[in-house]
């Protein structure tokens, strides 16, 4: 059994050590071509997103920072607490620099004799080759003849991302302010360093315009140095089609949502979940791995994304249109709901572990 990914990714590792620790041989193709890389990109890990890791991946516990509480503001209520989730017995969510978890990946994997790094240029036939291909590569010909339908989401919005360096605290709380110019993150990663996320429907002018905003709504922090600014357009999608007979797409191309909840490697975390389980199980009544795999895969999860993705937009939409109108009646309401603890309970649950049904 011997499987091919295309990409060499994120997603692409964390995929490829899954099924590795399943015994089946995996080929990743990869570009020569080097970009540089970016040290400030950080994702964030859900909890049973991080026990999944732990038990079916790689134990990431050293390199995460765990939190145990996460505020939402808006500049609408003059900054005033809409919603908190907490905990104080254990940690909600957990922040990862992209490069660490790569390496980690990188380095396990080079020494398994189940993996294979190919150059990209050397002439595959992925149907006759492979018994499966996963696709995560959005440039590829394969992509283009077979992966282009797709729903795409134009957020009209810049990412920009930093790493602040600051005297050392108790740094477990993450805070997301909606401000009138879009959402703004501070996500803890160490006790001396926080990640900053800011979105914004514009280019802006100059560094010193992000290093401002940062200093009007920092109240934690005793500032030591900002690290090096980078930006991202920003753009939603979700594919029509998952597979094109033993191609199935994966990871970014198959689905990518805005940035504000930090879910979007937490969709493809789940995604290989249930890819573990339906090969777990074919291998287990001895079936072959084959398209018929795609098939259920994406009987399984393309509703669940679609109806996912939609909702992170929906958030979006919602302190969007809010911001357009200055209005301050649907946070007043969602502050009023938040006290309710039920719902307060399955709006966590949902950010943990994704839809449950």
């Amino acid at each position: 059994m011997r499987v091919c990914i295309l990409g060499s990714g994120l997603s692409s590792l964390t995929l490829a050590k899954s099924l590795v620790n399943q015994k089946i041989y995996v080929d990743v193709l990869y570009s020569k071509k080097t970009h540089s890389l970016n040290k400030t990109r950080t994702i964030g890990i859900s909890k049973s997103n991080v026990e999944f890791f732990k038990e079916k991946i790689i134990n990431i516990e050293k390199i995460i920072h765990k939190l145990n509480k996460i505020e939402i503001y808006s500049d609408n209520l003059e900054k005033q607490k809409l919603i908190n989730f907490g905990n104080n017995n254990d940690y909600l969510f957990s922040i990862v620099k992209n490069f660490k978890l790569q390496e980690i990946l990188e380095k396990n994997l080079s020494h398994s004799k189940y993996f294979r790094k190919i150059n990209h240029k050397k002439k595959l036939n992925y149907s006759n080759d492979y018994n499966l291909v996963f696709n995560t590569d959005y440039n590829n010909p394969i992509t283009k003849k077979y992966f282009n339908k797709k729903i795409e989401k134009k957020y009209n919005s810049v990412a920009y991302t930093t790493i602040l360096e600051h005297e050392k605290i108790s740094n477990n709380i993450a805070v997301q302010i909606f401000t009138k110019n879009g959402p703004l993150a501070f996500l803890p990663i160490s006790d001396f360093e926080t990640s900053i996320v800011y979105s914004i429907n514009k280019h802006l002018k100059s560094e010193k315009e992000l290093k401002n905003l940062i200093n009007t709504y920092n109240s934690r922090y005793n500032l030591k140095k900002f690290n090096k600014i980078y930006s991202f357009n920003l753009q939603g999608l979700s594919l029509r089609s998952y597979f094109h007979k033993n191609i199935l797409a994966f990871g970014d191309l198959l689905h990518r949502i805005h940035p504000l909840a930090g879910q979007g490697f937490n969709m493809t975390i789940r995604d290989i979940k249930i890819l573990n389980e339906i090969i777990e199980k074919k291998i287990n009544i001895g079936l072959p791995l084959d398209s018929t795999l795609n098939a259920e895969f994406e009987n399984n999860q393309k509703h669940k994304n679609y109806i996912f993705s939609t909702g992170i937009d929906l958030i979006h939409e919602f302190f969007n249109f809010e911001r357009k109108i200055g209005n301050d009646f649907l946070s007043k309401s969602i502050k009023y709901i938040n006290k309710n603890p039920t719902i307060n309970k399955i709006f966590t649950n949902i950010a943990d572990k994704g839809l449950l049904f």
